[in-house]
């Protein structure tokens, strides 16, 4: 009868733990695909000029990129639901301060505040789901997991568009509060459990902030590599994080354990998920620019033709997290950084001319693909490592999604400063606009190529959980 019980009390905390990281998960790629269209409207609100508004969308990446290795060491120590609980607090009072912000700058303040408390859900969320899951089934749980994230970035722009049209952008923010508050319930009533693998160790505050400085000036300084602050600041982010590694080398406790790079599978597949994200993440503000500008699309049929790519994913990331249960991660991860390959090489030949239906192929293979590597490669980062280190693993999994965003977004906005220049688009820049989108979709292909290396370079996967 115990062991029954004990099945029992499992089975439904693996179900709280699926249901509350997966609610927690849709929360932050809707709030970031979402308030990507509504942009304008803020801009027209509070006046604010393009490159302040181009903060909107960055500060919040950038607060979660600095934040999620040190919470995710933190989590380790003071317990992972706790952390995850107080992180989806966080975004949930951000949201309605960003609701009530009064001018840009305070919403930029808040946006970073909203950044913090997604840092503190990324961490926990997926690592909860390790420590609840055995090795046999984790590939499905995170697979249903990362389906989450897809359909949040389905439903932003679609959502995200009739919100701001007919509520206003405001609505978006109190949107995320009735959503946060369920989630915290659901956790506090059904997760009964805490994982605390690293408890009593110390934290290393001196390597986390190196770390968070480190990054900051190395990703801004990628987003305005045409200028030489962006070089200097590229080069000092650089410097830093080689300091951080030799600090964290010299530490008893260090926030982020270096070691564990040792480890190929570990190194190898955290290395694809970068190229990865850095390949891919820019396809939808291209394309976006693309059918608005150069077809004349309004941004609802824009938005109609660019939800085929994260519906595939939606859809066919629990099958792919299945068959890395069964079969080896390795080998369906890089057929499916394969398919990315060959869907942004179809774009890398867009004109004016080309048909609708070419679009939704390349998105098509490109949804697919991308659902047939990230849950496979999750799944084998997650497994790669013990459980003391679930915390940590799952924040690599976190920055390395991140920072991929930042450094594609700043390939995107390298080309236009080279052939654009800061001027607003009008018919008279869409040449220069065609060629940009060519020249980032050529260099995304080729990174998305040398990525099919390094995911095969991480040899077969073995489950430590």
């Amino acid at each position: 009868m115990v062991n029954g019980e004990s099945s029992v009390n499992n089975n439904s905390t693996r179900i709280a733990a699926l249901i509350i990281a997966t609610l927690a998960n849709f929360l932050t790629p809707f709030m970031s695909s979402a308030i990507n269209i509504a942009v304008p409207a803020i801009g027209a609100e509070f006046a604010a000029n393009a490159i302040i508004l181009s903060w909107i969308p960055t500060s919040f990446l950038l607060a979660a990129a600095m934040f999620a290795v040190p919470f995710g060491r933190i989590a380790d120590i003071h317990g992972m639901k706790k952390i995850f609980n107080y992180g989806v607090i966080i975004f949930t009072v951000a949201s309605l301060l960003s609701a009530l912000a009064p001018s840009v700058v305070a919403l930029l303040l808040f946006r970073i505040l909203q950044g913090i408390g997604g840092a503190m859900i990324f961490v926990t969320g997926l690592a909860i789901i390790t420590s609840a899951f055995p090795p046999q089934e984790r590939g499905k749980a995170i697979g249903i997991n990362l389906a989450s994230v897809y359909i949040g970035l389905s439903l932003g722009p679609v959502l995200g568009g009739i919100m701001t049209q007919y509520f206003g952008w405001r609505s978006l923010f109190y949107s995320m509060i009735p959503l946060g508050v369920l989630i915290i319930v659901i956790s506090v009533w059904k997760l009964k459990d805490e994982w605390a693998v690293c408890k009593g160790e110390k934290f290393d505050f001196k390597g986390s902030i190196l770390y968070s400085i480190a990054l900051v000036m190395l990703m801004y300084g990628f987003s305005i590599l045409s200028s030489t602050l962006g070089v200097i600041m590229l080069v000092l982010g650089i410097l830093g994080l080689v300091g951080f590694v030799i600090c964290e080398l010299r530490v008893e406790s260090p926030v982020l354990n270096i070691k564990l790079f040792k480890n190929t599978t570990f190194a190898f597949s955290n290395l694809a998920a970068l190229i990865n994200y850095s390949a891919t993440f820019a396809v939808v503000f291209l394309l976006s620019l693309y059918l608005q500008y150069i077809k004349g699309f309004p941004a609802d049929y824009a938005g109609l033709i660019l939800i085929v790519q994260p519906v595939l994913m939606a859809v066919l990331s629990p099958f792919a997290g299945r068959l890395s249960d069964k079969f080896e991660a390795q080998i369906i991860a890089s057929a499916g950084m394969g398919l990315c390959t060959i869907g942004l090489a179809f774009f890398a030949f867009i004109d004016a001319n080309t048909s609708i239906t070419f679009i939704m192929i390349g998105l098509s293979i490109l949804g697919i693909g991308f659902a047939f590597f990230s849950s496979p490669n999750t799944s084998a980062i997650m497994g790669s490592v013990q459980k003391k280190f679930y915390g940590v693993a799952s924040a690599m999994v976190s920055t390395m999604r991140l920072v991929g965003q930042m450094l594609s977004m700043g390939v995107a906005l390298m080309a236009f400063s080279l052939f654009i220049g800061q001027v607003q688009i009008t018919p008279a820049q869409y040449p220069g606009l065609l060629h940009s989108i060519h020249v980032v979709f050529i260099i995304c292909t080729v990174m998305c190529l040398v990525g099919i290396f390094a995911s095969l370079a991480r040899g077969k996967t073995h489950n430590n959980g």
